[in-house]
Parts: C-alpha cells; sequence; structure tokens
C-alpha cells in the first residue's frame, strides 16, 4: 500500500515543499482506510553526523545480538564488544572497544577503537578512533579520529 502511494503521488506530481514526502503517502494510505497504531520507541538513534552514528554502533554492540564472540586473529588483541566479519584479515593489531569492521576488510599493525571500518578496506600502521572508515578505503601510517569515504586510498609511508 505504501508503494502504491508513494507511485500515486509521484504520478500526479504531490508534492510539499516542492518535494515528494513520505508522510504524504501515508496520509494517502489513511485517507484509503489503512490503519496505524503507535509504538513505543526504547532508543532513537539518529545516525546523520558521525558522532551520532558511532555512539548508535557503541550502544549496538552493547546488545549481544550484535557481538562477534570467539575470535582469533594472529597476535591481536581484541577488546570486546565488536562486530567483525569472519573474512577479515586481522594480525599485529589491537580492536576495540565500540568497533564494527565490514566483510573482507584487511587490518594489520594497527590499533583501532571506537569506529567503523567498511567493507573490503585496507588499514596498515594506523592508530584510529572515533574514526568512520568506508569502504574499499585504504590507509597506511596515520594516528587520528578521521572520516575516509569510500574507495579513498591515503598512504603516509
Amino acid at each position: 500500500m505504501l508503494m502504491e502511494a508513494l507511485k500515486y503521488n509521484i504520478d500526479n506530481n504531490v508534492r510539499t515543499k516542492n518535494e515528494f514526502q513520505l508522510t504524504d503517502a501515508m496520509m494517502r494510505m489513511i485517507d484509503k482506510g489503512a490503519k496505524f497504531v503507535n509504538y513505543n520507541v526504547e532508543n532513537w538513534f539518529d545516525c546523520g553526523k558521525k558522532d551520532a552514528l558511532l555512539e548508535t554502533n557503541a550502544i549496538l554492540l552493547k546488545k549481544d545480538e550484535f557481538v562477534t564472540k570467539d575470535l582469533h586473529f594472529e597476535n591481536t588483541i581484541i577488546i570486546q564488544p565488536v562486530n567483525i566479519d569472519s573474512s577479515c584479515h586481522i594480525k599485529n593489531s589491537i580492536i576495540g572497544p565500540n568497533v564494527s569492521i565490514g566483510s573482507g576488510t584487511t587490518v594489520n599493525n594497527s590499533i583501532i577503537k571506537e569506529s567503523i571500518i567498511g567493507l573490503d578496506a585496507e588499514i596498515k600502521n594506523a592508530v584510529l578512533h572515533d574514526s568512520l572508515i568506508g569502504n574499499e578505503a585504504s590507509l597506511r601510517s596515520l594516528s587520528q579520529s578521521l572520516n575516509l569515504g569510500d574507495s579513498t586510498e591515503i598512504n603516509f609511508e
């Protein structure tokens, strides 16, 4: 019903403030008889900014279902809570707490805490905290808090 309402609004150029609004589609659904119920939300995760995203990651990692346990990487210390994909290659590093690392990522000779690392990233000889590293990003020889977008390479060697 939502998709039909969105399509109707687009086909009929129904806009608010010159934009297609989700709330307009929801009003169309109500007009067509849809019933909505309220739901109590325990936490609101507004992830539009770096600090909020990292805080949300830390909150979610404190919930047991998101934590990766029984991790063993060569000469590496894991400080829980973390979520690390099993396809990651990590050695000679300290990871955690509150770190999420996407699949296929390689981390060597690094310390990472309070950070989110994307898919297929490569981090070598780095000390990162409060950082966001994008998918397929490459980072070498850096120590700081950082936002690094997808497919970006930084090399200070």
